[in-house]
């Protein structure tokens, strides 16, 4: 990304996404996002290739994404699951806020959304974020040290709804 490229980022259907998710239909529309205080994009890349990778469709909305912008996208893209991402250790207080704000939304409130990385600057000693993030509305927390085997069961064993096929 350029010094001068806008944060908001999506990707855009070529052709050989197109025909990827024509062979893979059972892929989900799954946004991508960070915390409004995180500033990394590789995590979001590293998510976005793995997530394509299992046949998803993904839009990267990009890193130090407001909350008001990450609602918006959510009504605009009409994803399946959200995918937030942390590697700065501020994804257990940006997380909570952005969560409580998104269901507050009366059209969000049922939407997927889970939460995963380093999710605070205490490393081991802070203990772990699930229990407080999916009281703030998570579905799912993913801590750092799992590593991505458990994000992956959870996709390929969660009953979030798959894509249609496309008609193309």
């Amino acid at each position: 990304m350029s010094a001068h490229a806008h944060p908001l980022q999506t990707r855009t259907s070529t052709p050989a996404v197109q025909s990827l998710h024509a062979v893979q239909p059972s892929g989900r529309r799954v946004l991508v996002s960070s915390v409004s205080s995180d500033s990394h994009t590789w995590n979001l890349v590293f998510l976005q290739l793995l997530l394509e990778e299992m046949g998803h469709e993904v839009i990267n909305v990009g890193s130090c994404v407001p909350d008001e912008l990450l609602i918006e996208e959510c009504r605009r893209v009409q994803p399946d699951l959200v995918v937030v991402s942390s590697v700065n250790g501020h994804g257990a207080l940006d997380g909570a806020r952005a969560i409580r704000r998104l269901r507050e939304q009366q059209d969000l409130r049922d939407l997927r959304v889970v939460i995963g990385g380093k999710l605070g600057v205490r490393g081991a000693e802070a203990g772990t974020y699930g229990p407080e993030l999916m009281a703030a509305g998570f579905d799912a927390v993913f801590e750092d040290a799992a590593g991505v085997a458990e994000f992956r069961r959870y996709l390929a064993q969660s009953a979030i709804p798959a894509l249609e096929p496309s008609a193309a």
